[in-house]
């Protein structure tokens, strides 16, 4: 096979219609004091400038009125010179004096002996991207807010059910045992019947006083909490044989930990009303950003709805949990081979400053 002929070198004239037709990117030039000498379709674009009306003028005009009092387009070309390039994200301001959030390259430009002849500009405009990620912050923190108030209110409800419903039906189980002494023995049968009634609603009660506010998660974080939760429920009070393998980069945010204990959860509950399973087993790794979890029974399948579907309640909760957090959710099952309940929830970093604000 005869070999491929190299391609024949870019032209001068090539390139500069190349750089001069990119709209993406405003490309132009400065001398070595700022002074545009090129500009091209994309600088135009992005700016509002045609070259007729910038060439020649100062590239501080693009600066925001603070930071040419400051001196910042200066810093940035000493900067340049200094290390060779400058890379920037900030505001900018177009021909018709409105701002927009703008990364920029400035590159020192040296001849063969080593005399600096100008420099390079390259110019993006990121209003777009910044826009998307002030939107996805403040859906973030809505999230942070809406899980927070949620918990708060599961507590609530937690603490009133132990400590007035729960504690008024013991005491009604407490006169219930003592009439059961005290009447013949054809209505003390009935009143321990009674009693045992009793006895198990506070059963549930105390179980669903749990689920609304399970101890650990708190003081001790998801890997603690769940594996606490896995322990106590799965394997003591349902007696299900379980596994849980999990690796964190790191401990996702409360809201975070929150989100993935609930679904988790539901998951579990699921397998254990409807899955007829042998036992369970639970997978969370860090992934892409965030956290990916499996839940896997080897039960019956999914469970279905008198109407053949998949969505009753606790479904829909688990799959509106995991977009709500800005992720996804899915679940796969076949008859007779089990189910796997899998998502995906984002766990950012911690912020540790603050995003310029709009003027």
């Amino acid at each position: 096979m005869a070999a491929r002929k190299p391609a024949a070198p870019l032209s001068e004239t090539a390139f500069t219609l190349l750089v001069q037709g990119v709209l993406d990117y405003g490309i132009f030039m400065l001398d070595p004091y700022g002074y545009i000498v090129s500009w091209n379709a994309g600088a135009e674009r992005i700016k509002g400038y045609r070259a007729g009306d910038i060439l020649g003028q100062h590239f501080s005009v693009f600066y925001p009125p603070e930071d040419q009092a400051s001196g910042k387009p200066q810093w940035e070309l000493e900067t340049a010179v200094a290390e060779g390039r400058l890379e920037d994200e900030g505001w900018r301001v177009r021909k018709d004096g409105s701002r927009f959030w703008a990364n920029v390259v400035i590159t020192a430009l040296w001849d063969e002996k080593g005399v600096l002849q100008g420099f390079g500009k390259v110019t993006r405009d990121m209003s777009e991207r910044r826009a998307a990620q002030h939107a996805l912050t403040e859906r973030r923190r809505l999230f942070d807010h809406l899980v927070r108030a949620q918990e708060t209110e599961r507590r609530r409800i937690a603490w009133d059910v132990h400590d007035d419903s729960i504690q008024a039906m013991v005491a009604v189980g407490m006169r219930l045992e003592l009439l059961a002494d005290q009447v013949p023995e054809t209505q003390s049968a009935e009143l321990r019947r009674l009693d045992a009634s009793v006895r198990e609603a506070i059963t549930r009660l105390r179980s669903l006083t749990f689920r609304l506010h399970p101890p650990g998660l708190d003081r001790h974080g998801l890997v603690e909490g769940l594996a606490s939760h896995l322990d106590d429920v799965v394997g003591t009070a349902w007696g299900m044989p379980y596994s849980f393998y999990h690796r964190l980069d790191r401990e996702p945010a409360p809201e975070t930990a929150v989100t993935i204990f609930r679904i988790v959860q539901e998951a579990l509950l699921n397998v254990h009303k409807h899955a007829r399973a042998g036992r369970v087993d639970v997978v969370m790794r860090s992934c892409d950003g965030g956290i990916t979890t499996r839940v896997v029974d080897d039960g019956t399948g999914a469970p279905r709805t008198r109407d053949g579907s998949r969505d009753h309640f606790g479904v829909i909760e688990m799959r509106e949990r995991a977009e709500t957090a800005g992720g996804w959710w899915s679940l796969r099952a076949r008859p007779g081979t089990g189910t796997t309940v899998e998502f995906w929830v984002p766990s950012p970093q911690p912020e540790t400053d603050t995003a310029d604000a709009v003027p």
